[in-house]
């Protein structure tokens, strides 16, 4: 198959151009290089540009005769969004409708789109399944549900098949230790502690330690980065016309942040410094998937199901690469 991959040049897209090519796919990306950088591209074809230009992607996905669409360029820093919501708007969802505009006037139908567990908000029950209520607490996860909205409209009206799927907490690099996770600035909690491991930060705040759970602070589901590539891949070859798969993405188990620093700790070698700061707005205390739909819908088994595991990877990553891709 012939596959598009929007937002190739970032984290997770990185390891799921290298996942297609090694699937046998022919692979080309798109990335205006705004947060992602060309050396993570590993195979395909990359093509400096943004979804929101319209004629450019028309162009691609006729003169490539693509396939099917993988969606990955999406701003995702939950406080940002709060207080650059435009931002997040004109990007998340203006930029999708035009990359969808620009799959139906060249007839390609078939899109495998990022979304996120940040749709459910404040979960009202845990495991959260499909079921559970999405209610959003921030812009970035509006923008998420709006585009899921979206597909299912393009799916009843012009026969779109998509997949949205709702991933957890992505973690890990590739287990080559030469792509991996470079954000600037960092928001995610395993590349900060081993930051501080390196000696790149002084220490890590945890914010709030009298949480409702088995140490007083947040858990949180972690899903490596190419288990949420399989998933992809499954899901590119179940989509249906007209019809949309979404699923969550997690493997069910949920740590807590001073189990995820004790890990960092086991696996560096290193002593990482802990300091306990206010909890944030907004944040839930326990986000746990309930991945069972997936597993049934798309024959999906996470291979990383524990901690230690992922953490390792991620470790070769920074070890390897302490400035990233070299910024």
């Amino acid at each position: 198959m012939r596959v598009l991959v929007v937002g190739g040049a970032g984290y997770i897209g990185s390891h799921m151009v290298r996942l297609l090519d090694r699937a046998g796919h022919d692979v080309v990306v798109l990335d205006n290089l705004s947060t992602g950088f060309a050396e993570a591209v590993t195979a395909g074809k990359l093509i400096v540009g943004d979804m929101g230009n319209q004629s450019l992607v028309e162009s691609i996905l006729k003169d490539y005769r693509i396939d099917g669409v993988m969606h990955f360029a999406a701003f995702a820093l939950v406080g940002e969004s709060v207080h650059h919501p435009a931002k997040y708007y004109q990007n998340n969802v203006v930029g999708t409708l035009s990359l969808l505009e620009a799959m139906r006037q060249s007839d390609v139908r078939k899109i495998v789109f990022s979304s996120t567990c940040a749709t459910y908000g404040i979960p009202q029950e845990l495991p959260i399944s499909e079921a559970t209520l999405q209610a959003p607490v921030n812009p970035y996860g509006f923008t998420k549900l709006a585009c899921e909205r979206a597909l299912d409209d393009y799916a009843r009206a012009y026969d779109f098949g998509f997949a949205a799927l709702r991933y957890f907490n992505a973690a890990g690099a590739s287990p080559a230790g030469d792509i991996g996770e470079d954000h600037d600035p960092e928001s995610h909690l395993i590349p900060i502690v081993l930051q501080v491991a390196l000696k790149q930060r002084e220490s890590i705040t945890i914010f709030g330690d009298d949480w409702p759970t088995r140490d007083g602070t947040c858990v949180r589901d972690y899903v490596h980065v190419d288990d949420l590539g399989t998933a992809h891949l499954a899901a590119l070859e179940k989509i249906e016309p007209g019809a949309g798969i979404k699923v969550n993405l997690g493997t069910g188990r949920g740590y807590t942040v001073r189990e995820v620093i004790n890990c960092c700790c086991e696996v560096s070698g290193a002593a990482i410094d802990v300091s306990i700061g206010s909890r944030r707005e907004g944040d839930p205390a326990e986000l746990v998937a309930q991945p069972a739909l997936a597993r049934q819908l798309l024959d999906w088994e996470p291979q990383y199901n524990e901690i230690h595991d992922i953490v390792e990877t991620a470790w070769r990553w920074h070890q390897g690469h302490p400035s990233g891709y070299g910024r």
